[in-house]
């Protein structure tokens, strides 16, 4: 009996044969991934049935035995058509063993060991993707079994289906225990999504990639018993298996047969994991964790020649994870921190400017190492309830500061002037700030995972548009700062109200300023509450309410001292820390747009003092001495003139 992968093979080899005589053109080839993908199917395959045409060394289904040699030779020809990595030829000359193995008739483990060797490998060395982008649904993945699969496998997925008896070979049956056990989550998504043709297990190339792994997780889960469940779950909370569990991929590609026997500590960790994959969202991106992995991944990468795939995990590890407790190890080792961050900067240089993959590798380890040591220093991931404490309190304090001072000064500046009609602009801009921030944290917090390139291109994006207003008021400031020149701007517009476009630009200012702050910090407080656990969530609150009433104070006190200046060294101070912010916005914004990988980082030996927006590129300073020597014409153009 043709199995449905020997018909799904072969008819798809055929459907590229007849396409390419269509057109009177050699036989296309599919995509290199695509190959990739084809030859984990069939290793998979192999892997699973090849125990069931060879029994003793003796062959008891020849039709089988022949399906499993065709696909192991397959395999050898399109190995050798991928795109070259280091280790290719000693990939293609494991196939040939294989195959050798094969026509040996060697033993079932024996078969099912080196295909799961070989599958990894071709799995590593082609950087495919064989987990899903976040732990899927399962409720939805039971109306997707229903809507798409219970008319042949039925509704328990038992192979009972109404078609069921009009279909052979027949369906699956999901609760055969032995057979599931030898598959990995990633084979049941693969077959879901490659279909085999020819037979009623078609392509679902319609579904999402999420929705494909949602029913492989389902279908993969409806074998294991219940009693197994619960003790899986047990287990989990217990620590037990979450070593071997760091991620969704780790997860899916593993076949539970040969990693643990039935009903062991692990087997029942997988169970409970595949019933209840959201468990792995917390230790999986767990920050540092998430770090580490995604270093090690972009090494892999770059050694294997995927330059690109590199500089990509290299920004995520920084993005997606170290930066998420930066703030946090920074109150607990300000020196570890910046160590970190500029090793990890060290390593996208390396990868960018193409040095040897055993430099880049070199620079993997001590990144590794360091992240180590940082996990070591934040106490397993727990933060102690007082450095919680003053972790929330400085995240919420520094970030505010800022706001603080502009909005201070604006508002002092409508007082001073008696145009109290302005206010309403100023407010509205940081209310609405305040209501778009509130906006984001639900997103960020119960929809999706902002990820870290979008976080930092929106702070680089507000930081910008920020310093271009700021240098619009400093100027109209700066150029009114001594008596005269606002005695006669008064005379000029006694009846008239401020210019509109003045107006909009300190709400504009008013609204970035605060939202740009609170942005960050929702993402910071997100990280920060998970790390303080159960224990420090009140140490955080406390904090947050410190921090509120420093910044209230600080923001009196501004507001009382800067409304008592005169009118003209009010103007000038008012401009000159318009002047400053934004000089210190423009390196912050640009940085962040390094940091999102958009621009390039080019060193140098200088200061770095990124509370003031000084970083010690040439990306970020070049512009900031154009802006230095921008402010000075405009201070030289607007100096005072006698009339």
């Amino acid at each position: 009996m043709r199995t449905f992968f020997s018909v799904a093979f072969q008819c798809w080899s055929a459907i590229v044969l007849l396409g390419a005589s269509a057109h009177g053109m050699a036989m296309a080839s599919p995509p290199d991934d695509d190959k990739a993908q084809t030859i984990v199917h069939m290793l998979d395959y192999v892997g699973v049935d090849y125990a069931d045409s060879v029994r003793d060394g003796h062959v008891i289904n020849a039709e089988e035995y022949a399906e499993q040699r065709e696909f192991a030779a397959q395999a050898v020809t399109l190995l050798s058509q991928l795109p070259p990595i280091p280790d290719q030829d000693k990939l293609v000359q494991q196939a040939r063993e294989l195959l050798a193995r094969i026509e040996a008739t060697a033993s079932g483990s024996e078969i099912s060991t080196l295909t799961t060797q070989l599958l990894t490998s071709v799995i590593h060395g082609w950087q495919l993707r064989v987990a899903p982008r976040q732990p899927p649904d399962l409720q939805q993945g039971q109306r997707l079994f229903a809507q798409h699969c219970a008319g042949c496998h039925g509704a328990q997925g038992r192979g009972d289906g109404p078609l069921a008896k009009e279909i052979n070979p027949a369906p699956r049956d999901f609760h055969d225990e032995v057979r599931m056990r030898q598959r990995s989550l990633y084979s049941l998504y693969s077959t879901i999504t490659l279909g085999v043709r020819g037979t009623p297990m078609r392509a679902f190339g319609e579904l999402s990639e999420t929705d494909r792994w949602t029913l492989a997780f389902f279908a993969g889960g409806l074998h294991a018993k219940p009693e197994l469940i619960a003790k899986g779950a047990s287990l989990w909370q217990q620590g037990e298996g979450r070593s071997d569990f760091r991620s969704l991929r780790a997860l899916v590609t593993q076949v539970p047969d040969q990693h643990a026997p039935a009903g062991s500590s692990i087997d029942a960790v997988h169970a409970y994991l595949t019933q209840q994959p959201q468990a792995l969202q917390t230790s999986a991106r767990e920050p540092l964790s998430f770090a580490r992995a995604n270093i090690e991944e972009a090494d892999r990468a770059y050694a294997n020649g995927n330059r690109d795939k590199a500089q990509r995990l290299a920004i995520a590890a920084y993005l997606e994870g170290f930066e998420m407790i930066e703030s946090a190890l920074n109150n607990v080792d300000a020196t570890r921190r910046a160590e970190v961050e500029h090793e990890m900067m060290a390593l996208r240089t390396a990868i960018d400017e193409e040095r040897p993959p055993a430099a880049v590798t070199a620079q993997a380890m001590t990144i590794k190492v360091l992240l180590d040591r940082a996990t070591d220093a934040l106490v397993d991931g727990s933060l102690p309830p007082n450095t919680a404490f003053v972790s929330s309190l400085v995240i919420l304090l520094r970030e505010g500061l800022e706001s603080i001072l502009i909005i201070s000064t604006i508002v002092a500046f409508v007082v001073k002037t008696g145009r109290r009609d302005a206010l309403p602009y100023i407010h509205f801009g940081w209310i609405g700030a305040m209501g778009l921030g509130t906006i984001t944290w639900s997103i960020a917090h119960y929809t999706l995972s902002i990820s870290g390139a979008n976080r930092e291109l929106t702070e680089a994006l507000t930081a910008l548009l920020a310093a271009a207003m700021l240098l619009y008021v400093g100027w109209w400031l700066h150029s009114r700062s001594n008596a005269q020149a606002w005695n006669r701007y008064v005379r000029e517009h006694l009846t008239a109200a401020l210019a509109r476009r003045t107006l909009w630009a300190m709400a504009g200012i008013s609204f970035l300023v605060v939202y740009r702050e609170l942005f960050e910090v929702i993402l910071f407080y997100e990280t920060l509450w998970v790390q303080a656990g159960t224990v420090g969530h009140e140490a955080v609150l406390w904090g947050i309410a410190s921090a509120m009433l420093l910044l209230v104070l600080i923001g009196g006190i501004i507001f009382r001292y800067s409304v008592r200046l005169p009118i003209g060294p009010f103007f000038t101070i008012a401009s000159s820390l318009l002047a400053i912010m934004a000089v210190i916005f423009v390196g912050n914004g640009i940085a962040a747009l390094q940091e999102a990988g958009v621009l390039n980082v080019t060193r140098i030996r200088f200061v770095s003092l990124p509370l003031l927006g000084i970083h010690p590129t040439v990306q970020t300073l070049v512009p900031q001495a154009l802006i230095l020597a921008l402010i000075a014409v405009g201070l030289w153009t607007n100096r005072p003139k006698a009339e």
